[in-house]
């Protein structure tokens, strides 16, 4: 639909609705018509009737209260609820920004309004209704947190999920020691518990202690064996308690039970960037009060509305000890774990997720606010061309139910450029020290696993791999001062690079050492394959003047 018919429509939206403003509440709900008037699907199902449902016998509960868990994992059930193939909800818990839940769940009745944004400008809307609880997830907040023991305490739950990002799941330090706050959760037990893999840890206690009732930890995060390091890092957690005598030691074999206590592993794909100006612009078009876009102390981009591209996959390996959702029946794919796995490394090493790396360190250093524009780009659209079709694709196992070339195909030509969208490199840049060993790492690793390729011999991976530490300088290719993501790793990550100046070559010697051979930054000890010195020669290049970064990337991507 191009732009002047969206005008047309919304001005018609807009006479149809009259003076009468949209609000997100329970009440303003029941008036459905009021809502398809503006063009916005609405449920087929009594949201009250839902959440007393819900909360006489919960079955879903979900940590990681953001963008992508309404866009996809709320919209999910909600078509599940619509079917008559579900009776409940999802309660949403944030144990992180609980600006979340204090600025948006709560003030809306746990309603939000998704925004599906088309390549051709069309924008969809729904209105969800499938949460029927925010709960800030902290034993800070007496009653939110009572009521989650309340929750892990009943039979009929059956999934815990996650969307917290890989940093949620990380214990240690790049020295691979523990974190300081990880320390003292080991110290105080399941009864104060600080970070989320503590919390996790002491919920599932709960559970334990109330009969050992089964359970499925499910986690819905882009990273390797995504249910393999939610284990890992609750049974660390609980190993600590046993060993200081918190908890009794049969804690630990009902966590390593796969008959009572599952961890499947998963690949999500969705991209959902943060909250939208033109999105808000056409919701104020039609009335739609909710619009205000909210930054949180903690750097979290939040609307009640949350925007999203139309592609979306979702596979998980079918464990659930308890009983599964049917999520097969709105699209989602169950499987065995080789095929999870499969596919997720297909997506997350190979074919979408180094590709959105390259370009957000790349982009922020060439001065790009926009992932559709830097799609524009030539030596950024080779880049990511040549990390996933010459690179990547030689070692990627087809796992049968998603075609490798065609989902590249799709992200490069109609995903990444969907100029709608409205993603920024800015945004993709964020914790990239918790990426790279999975981005890249894992495709290293693959080509020293075989007898016909060799890591030495790649090319556009250690440029991305040379960028991102170019990046950390925070200046720009053209020697401007440059903003940097958050990362929790950045303040120690940068002390490593203090003493390389920009347009002075000279400065640089063996500064990049320590980080090139972390297993655990990158996966891999780059110079025992081959690229710690490559990567070291791309990246004193692109120091040594304005423009250098560009000048590299033509020299060695022509």
């Amino acid at each position: 639909m191009g732009s002047g018919k969206l005008l047309e429509k919304q001005i018609d939206n807009l006479f149809k609705v009259g003076a009468k403003m949209l609000k997100l509440n329970k009440e303003e709900l029941k008036d459905k018509e009021q809502w398809q008037v503006a063009g916005i699907e609405t449920p087929e199902f009594d949201f009250q009737n839902l959440c007393n449902n819900t909360k006489e016998n919960p079955e879903w509960i979900h940590f990681g209260a953001g963008n992508i868990f309404r866009a996809f994992i709320a919209r999910l059930q909600q078509e599940l609820i619509n079917q008559g193939a579900a009776e409940t909800g999802i309660i949403a818990a944030e144990a992180y920004d609980y600006e979340i839940i204090d600025k948006v769940y709560a003030p809306n009745d746990n309603l939000s309004l998704l925004v599906k944004m088309h390549p051709n400008g069309e924008l969809s809307k729904i209105l969800l209704a499938s949460i029927t609880e925010g709960l800030k997830a902290d034993p800070a907040f007496a009653s939110d947190w009572q009521r989650l023991k309340e929750i892990f305490r009943s039979e009929s739950l059956k999934v815990v999920s996650f969307t917290i990002t890989e940093k949620g799941y990380s214990l240690k330090n790049i020295e691979g020691e523990f974190f300081d706050f990880i320390l003292e959760d080991f110290k105080n037990g399941p009864q104060s518990p600080n970070h989320i893999m503590a919390k996790a840890a002491a919920l599932a206690y709960e559970r334990f202690k109330n009969g050992q009732l089964p359970i499925a930890f499910s986690s819905l995060d882009n990273c390797a064996h995504n249910g393999e390091k939610l284990h890992q890092s609750i049974f660390t957690v609980a190993e600590a308690w046993v060993a200081n005598e918190l908890v009794e030691k049969e804690f630990l074999g009902y966590l390593n039970d796969e008959s009572r206590v599952a961890f499947p592993w998963s690949m999500i794909d969705k991209i959902t960037p943060g909250p939208s100006k033109v999105v808000q612009k056409d919701l104020e078009s039609i009335n739609f009060k909710d619009t205000e876009i909210i930054k949180t102390n903690k750097n979290t981009e939040i609307a009640a509305f949350v925007n999203a591209e139309a592609p979306e996959y979702l596979v998980i390996e079918d464990k659930f000890p308890n009983g599964r959702i049917p999520l097969d029946q709105a699209g989602a794919i169950y499987t065995d774990q080789e095929t999870v796995n499969k596919v997720e490394k297909m997506k997350v090493t190979t074919c979408l997720n180094p590709l959105h790396t390259a370009m957000a360190v790349y982009g922020c250093l060439l001065g790009y606010n926009s992932i559709a524009e830097e799609m524009k780009d030539q030596e950024i659209r080779t880049l990511i061309k040549k990390i996933g079709y010459q690179e990547g694709l030689p070692v990627v196992v087809d796992p049968g139910v998603l075609d490798p070339k065609e989902f590249i195909d799709e992200v490069v030509e109609e995903r990444l450029t969907n100029p709608y969208i409205p993603d920024t490199p800015q945004r993709i840049a964020k914790d990239t020290s918790q990426k790279i060993a999975i981005r890249f790492g894992e495709t290293i690793k693959s080509y020293q696993a075989t007898n016909e390729l060799k890591a030495a011999d790649l090319t556009a991976i250690p440029l991305a791999i040379a960028g991102w530490l170019r990046y950390l300088m925070a200046v720009d290719d053209q020697g401007n001062k440059m903003p940097l993501s958050p990362d929790p790793m950045l303040t120690e990550l940068r002390e490593e690079l203090e003493s390389i100046k920009f347009a002075k070559p000279e400065s640089f010697d063996a500064q990049l050492k320590g980080l090139l051979s972390s297993e655990q930054l990158m996966g891999v000890d780059l110079y025992q394959v081959g690229l710690g010195e490559k990567i070291e020669g791309f990246f004193k290049e692109m120091i040594t003047a304005k423009g250098a970064v560009r000048k590299t990337l033509q020299k060695y991507l022509n």
